[in-house]
């Protein structure tokens, strides 16, 4: 009796309204024919388009049948340049402002220490970068290297544990505190004069009377223009002296770098 029942659900099922009772025909234009298409006025998607065919201009404007455009400012395909550029994107900045690298900021901090005897302004450091400190001190062991004394390595130490030793002094004798990041940038900056007398070393030797004089000029300038701006961001006008001593020392040893030889042999540079 079971198998009665089961009979007859099946039939009434099968010829229910779940399963069509014709064989779809076939329709040209689609490719699978599994099922059959809605129509276009579909009761699902009330506000579908019939079409989802464009066509994309030269400046990426997409275009529908009719219908209005939404614009971009894609630049069309180019040359190999055209990945060195930014262009594409609308309110991108530049790369090189990207990277951290701002000229501007540097010829301001650059002139601030060619300059030391005006006043410092206490926001000069908000934006500190390394840019600048790096190119520098590239520039130092480089001239160096072409008056015959290979540095890099000392430049490095020296850089490094000074760098260090001044981060630890500013912090135990400011209120405010500073971060390593600015304490290398300042150190960095002011070691221009310095590298000016890397670059007289190219054509004179600084082993006598001329080099000891510009060596502890650049010595002098480098230490006033350090302090001078440690004092203006940290507001340390009372201990400007007591700062000053350890950041002379740490110049006088790259001055040491630029009048001796301290390579393999050490003997001093003729």
């Amino acid at each position: 009796m079971w198998q009665d029942n089961n009979a007859a659900y099946g039939a009434s099922s099968s010829q229910g309204q779940y399963y069509p009772q014709q064989p779809v025909a076939p329709q040209p234009g689609v490719p699978l024919q599994f099922y059959a298409p809605s129509p276009v006025g579909s009761s699902f998607y009330t506000g579908s388009r019939s079409s989802l065919d464009g066509h994309v201009g030269a400046q990426g404007n997409i275009q529908q049948g009719g219908g209005p455009g939404f614009g971009g400012n894609i630049q069309s395909a180019g040359g190999w340049w055209t990945a060195f550029g930014t262009g594409g994107f609308e309110g991108e900045p530049p790369l090189l402002e990207e990277l951290g690298i701002n000229f501007s900021h540097i010829r301001a901090k650059s002139l601030a220490v060619l300059n030391p005897l005006q006043r410092v302004d206490e926001h000069i450091m908000d934006d500190a970068d390394l840019a600048g400190p790096l190119l520098f001190v590239f520039c130092f062991g480089i001239f160096l290297l072409f008056s015959g004394k290979p540095q890099f390595g000392y430049i490095y130490g020296v850089g490094v544990l000074g760098s260090f030793s001044i981060y630890t002094l500013l912090n135990l004798m400011s209120e405010k505190g500073i971060d390593a990041y600015r304490v290398v940038s300042v150190l960095g900056y002011c070691l221009l004069p310095m590298v000016a007398v890397g670059a007289l070393s190219v054509g004179i030797t600084l082993d006598g009377m001329v080099g000891y004089v510009l060596s502890t000029l650049s010595i002098l300038w480098c230490t006033y223009a350090a302090s001078g701006i440690f004092v203006a961001v940290l507001r340390m006008s009372d201990q400007r002296l007591l700062l000053a001593y350890p950041i002379g020392l740490l110049y006088g040893c790259f001055a040491l770098l630029s009048v001796f030889n301290a390579g393999v042999g050490g003997g001093s540079a003729k």
